[in-house]
């Protein structure tokens, strides 16, 4: 089981891919689930949600695009759900029918392409179809959201009751708006609306002499807003009809929510699967950003990891159009264990969170930049010791945090354990935390778990060469400019380069040298001794690779040289073949002009047959006897090669029809031309041309010097007209 605590995933800039990931997101749901990921426990579950992702980011580049799984959340509505008597909102209904929708095209999606998206069409085989849900709700609401007329029987005739005495009130009204307009007893603008009525504009002087109820009055007094009384009592009329409409959509309601009620697990499995899309969906998403991959997983315990990119590093250095410097190392059985040492800020710290942010992401169910010919695999725990701890509410010093720290490794630590330790031992005095680091790292060696740790203490880069599973790295660093090349090289330990670093710097040279006399000269030795491999090292890469290069040519050539020559040969051989069968056939030919001449000039059968049949003898007797079983073949071979040359003259025999298909169809497309005695003609598949002897009833006889021949006029074409 996998026990990856909170401290390592902030270590490890975890919660930041998170945030990158929300921002990725479409819906609300997937933005509140996603930021909640960690390593998952089961590793089938892990692998599930890996191939998920892959077959999701696959589909951004070919034809079958996923269908949109966007959606607004129905928390609310499912809560109501289970509380009886409670009515949904009309927006709750448009909400679980756009989720219901949605589900369905996605089955349907994916069942159509599941060669394709295999694994995202087993999961979408987890929910229930249920095409009755948006069916009811179609059957009370329409497309923009309203109830229908036709939700009850008596819906629909109180909301044509409404309409009949609106119409009433419309009119009543126009009716009394033209009677007081004619008595001049309406302001200029004649009418107005106060509280949804149309009322009257009456002025001030004669608001007594119209019959109705006032309204009110405008700012300045001088007009009346009167309802005709004609109109007050359809109005009364209209109030009932509207509180009736009121009560019948409340109940059509009650009755839809009761029909939904009993799909609430479905509703919130809908919710959970759509989440679920759209957090893959993101982690797809992502993957495409930073070019990720889901590598070979190893069940050997092996991580291979080559051309690694910090993820973070990777799309923040991408935003400023700046060049990532990519990271490969290998841990396995015989290499366990690597101890990186080298200059600061020379790219140790980030190989050592990009080792351990890549393994969390993996295990957390996302893909991860590297390249395709890696290989990972999962730890059960990952323990982190990177950055400065101290920690101020404790009141506890670097150190001493760092020591509580390592006493957590040691109660955890296995060979199921990755740990990754950044400055191991710092903190104390360097003698006395340098010993007590190497003992810590002795533990963790014995126990078999798998580590990287960067270290500036001498003693952990020695014992990392005599331990068998355990190697020495580190990060290269040019000592001419004194920059880092942010490659890591494994098999031996670094250089600090204290001194160089210092003199570059302008720290005077007398007081460098002061320094070094202050120090064991054995020390001083050994760095430069380091220093110096390092440079033979960077020397020794450089011709390795233009060597590889070259060698790679050599061998390009002489493959396109030995294919050349095999074809040469094969011409050859089938030129000296083909030489020998002429020369053979030309002494045959001539034996048998001999016998041919001899036989003319004597005429004697006897000597002519006897002669033949020697020569047929004595070329059988050159020929290989064959086997049954060869026969057999070599009749099944020719039976092989017959099958597929009839099979050739009928297709070319299918292409002559259709041809000559397409060309009587041309000619009967053009004008048939009206032949004459001694028109020059050929049949429209033939090739000879003769002359028209003869014409009588669309028969021709045509004449072509030897013979002559009875042919219809229709199938002839007019080569030359006579003059």
């Amino acid at each position: 089981m996998q026990q990856i605590n909170s401290k390592t995933l902030q270590d490890l800039e975890f919660p930041t891919v998170l945030e990158q990931l929300k921002a990725r997101c479409n819906t609300e749901m997937g933005k509140e689930h996603v930021v909640t990921l960690s390593p998952v426990n089961d590793e089938d579950k892990v692998l599930t949600l890996l191939k998920q992702t892959s077959e999701y980011l696959a589909s951004f580049e070919n034809d079958n695009r996923i269908p949109n799984h966007g959606f607004d959340t129905i928390d609310g509505e499912l809560k109501l759900l289970k509380i009886e008597n409670t009515t949904l909102e009309l927006s709750g209904f448009r909400r679980i029918k756009q989720i219901c929708n949605t589900i369905i095209i996605h089955k349907k999606f994916f069942k159509k392409f599941k060669e394709y998206y295999p694994l995202l069409f087993a999961f979408s085989e987890t929910v229930e179809q249920n095409s009755s849900i948006p069916e009811s709700i179609d059957n009370v609401i329409d497309k923009f959201g309203e109830i229908r007329d036709d939700a009850s029987l008596d819906l629909k005739q109180i909301r044509h009751q409404i309409n009949q005495v609106r119409g009433k009130i419309n009119q009543s009204f126009g009716v009394a708006l033209t009677r007081y307009q004619a008595s001049e007893f309406l302001d200029e603008i004649r009418e107005s609306v106060v509280d949804n009525r149309r009322v009257l504009a009456v002025k001030a002087m004669y608001r007594k002499k119209v019959h109705g109820t006032v309204m009110g009055t405008s700012k300045t007094g001088s007009i009346a807003y009167i309802v005709p009384e004609a109109t007050l009592r359809f109005s009364s009329e209209l109030s009932n009809l509207e509180f009736d409409e009121k009560e019948e959509i409340q109940r059509i309601l009650n009755e839809l929510t009761n029909s939904i009620r009993p799909f609430q697990e479905v509703l919130s499995a809908y919710q959970e699967y759509l989440t679920h899309i759209d957090i893959t969906s993101a982690k797809a998403k992502y993957a495409n950003e930073m070019n990720a991959i889901l590598p070979e997983i190893s069940e050997e315990r092996r991580l291979f990891l080559r051309d690694a990119y910090h993820p973070l590093l990777y799309l923040n250095n991408k935003q400023k159009k700046e060049k990532t410097w990519p990271q490969t190392i290998e841990l396995h059985a015989e290499n366990r264990i690597i101890v990186i040492s080298g200059p600061n800020a020379g790219g140790k710290s980030i190989t050592l969170k990009t080792i351990g942010l890549l393994q969390v992401m993996l295990q957390s169910g996302l893909l991860i930049p590297v390249h395709e010919r890696s290989t990972v695999c999962f730890f059960n725990k990952v323990l982190t010791d990177i950055g400065d701890n101290q920690s101020i509410e404790n009141h506890l010093s670097t150190y001493s945090y760092r020591l509580k720290n390592m006493n957590q490794f040691l109660k955890k630590c296995n060979n199921k354990t990755l740990f990754l330790i950044d400055e191991f031992g710092t903190g104390s005095d360097p003698e006395l935390g340098g010993a007590l680091a190497e003992s810590f790292l002795e533990v963790f060696y014995e126990r078999g778990a798998y580590g990287v740790i960067t270290t500036h203490y001498a003693n952990l880069k020695l014992l990392a060469n005599e331990l068998p599973h355990a190697t020495n790295a580190n990060m290269r660093f040019d000592n001419k400019t004194l920059q880092p090349t942010f490659q890591l090289i494994l098999g031996e330990a670094g250089s600090s380069f204290t001194f160089e670093v210092a003199q570059k710097n302008g720290i005077p040279y007398s007081l460098i040298n002061k320094a070094k006399k202050k120090i064991d000269r054995g020390k001083v030795r050994f760095d430069a001794t380091i220093s110096k491999l390092q440079q033979e090292r960077s020397k020794m890469a450089k011709t390795g690779s233009r060597l590889q290069d070259e060698e790679t040519k050599a061998r390009e050539e002489t493959k396109r040289l030995e294919a050349l020559n095999a074809k040469v040969k094969s011409k050859l051989e089938n030129y000296q073949e083909q030489y020998d069968h002429n020369q053979r056939m030309i002494y045959l030919g001539n034996k048998l002009n001999d016998i041919a001449e001899k036989y003319f000039l004597d005429h004697k059968k006897r000597p002519l047959i006897s002669e033949l049949l020697r020569i047929v003898e004595t070329e059988n007797s050159k020929r290989k006897k064959t086997t049954a079983k060869q026969a057999k073949a070599k009749k099944a071979q020719k039976k092989q090669v017959a099958n597929e040359l009839e099979q050739k003259i009928v297709k070319v025999r299918k292409e002559k029809v259709i041809k000559k298909k397409k060309a009587v169809q041309a000619e009967k497309a053009k004008p048939r031309p009206v032949f004459k005695v001694g028109d020059r003609v050929r049949l429209f598949d033939g090739k000879a041309v003769g002359t028209i002897d003869k014409l009588e009833k669309n028969k021709a006889v045509v004449n072509y010097g030897l013979f002559t021949t009875n042919v219809s006029v229709e199938q002839l074409d007019l080569v030359e007209a006579k003059k």
